[in-house]
């Protein structure tokens, strides 16, 4: 079970084992026994925070698994795409790719310990 913290009006923290469904729980003081009320403290770096930065850091949180594009990026990477990024164009000299009789990928004149994909 994990430890919360709780805060007595007299006494000050005190620290108590809980499980999670209990710990919104008031807990008795252990000097007076008075129920009191679970505290969570934040950090004093971010209190002070500038509120630019705590929103890029609030982003970052949030995007840091699949990032967000705004609909304005999106649509400068569909321009980018469609006038010409290169994507499509064959090399001078065609495609090296051969297919061998096992359907595998080969690439005679490339590396060949390169994986084909």
């Amino acid at each position: 079970m994990p430890v919360y913290e709780y805060k007595c009006q007299e006494h000050g923290v005190f620290y108590e084992l809980a499980s999670m469904d209990e710990s919104q729980v008031p807990k008795g003081c252990t000097e007076c026994g008075k129920p009191s009320a679970r505290i969570i403290r934040l950090a004093p770096e971010i209190l002070s925070m500038s509120p630019a930065k705590r929103k890029a850091h609030e982003t970052n949180e949030k995007n840091q698994h699949e990032p967000t594009v705004s609909s304005k990026e999106r649509r400068a990477l569909d321009d980018e795409h469609r006038s010409g990024c290169g994507c499509e164009k064959q090399k001078p000299g065609g495609s090296k790719l051969f297919y061998t009789s096992t359907g595998e990928k080969m690439f005679p004149s490339m590396r060949p310990w390169m994986i084909g994909h």
